[in-house]
């Protein structure tokens, strides 16, 4: 299961072997849209680590990840596994229109043409 999240990069940490075939690193992010912001620490692994080093603390980004959970010991754990991230700030969406201004708006009636004349049958190919 995928989920993803938005918020600004708190803390990177550094890559840590935990064994000689695999490696780790941690990074918290605060959540944005939340009336409570929330400290949330992702964890990266094995060649993904490299994903958070283009981006800076303070940075809005989105985060996808997945829940992971083991038990070791009957001791349980949970991992947030982040599997990649994306800047979230105002310049990452250029896809996004800006909102229209009165100079963009069009000047002319666009139902001027059209009839509100209902006292034909002919309703053309509608199927009501």
């Amino acid at each position: 299961m995928s989920f993803e999240i938005n918020g600004k990069l708190i803390k990177k940490f550094d890559v840590e072997s935990k064994s000689a075939t695999f490696q780790a690193r941690d990074f918290v992010i605060e959540t944005i849209d939340d009336r409570y912001p929330q400290m949330i620490k992702f964890q990266l692994t094995q060649d993904r680590c490299s994903v958070i080093d283009p981006f800076n603390e303070g940075d809005q980004l989105k985060v996808y990840f997945d829940l992971r959970g083991r038990e070791w010991n009957e001791k349980y754990f949970t991992n947030l596994n982040a599997w990649k991230i994306e800047n979230a700030g105002a310049s990452a969406n250029p896809a996004v229109p800006a909102p229209p201004t009165a100079d963009s708006l069009p000047t002319e009636d666009p139902f001027a043409n059209v009839s509100n004349d209902n006292s034909s049958d002919d309703m053309g190919d509608l199927p009501f």
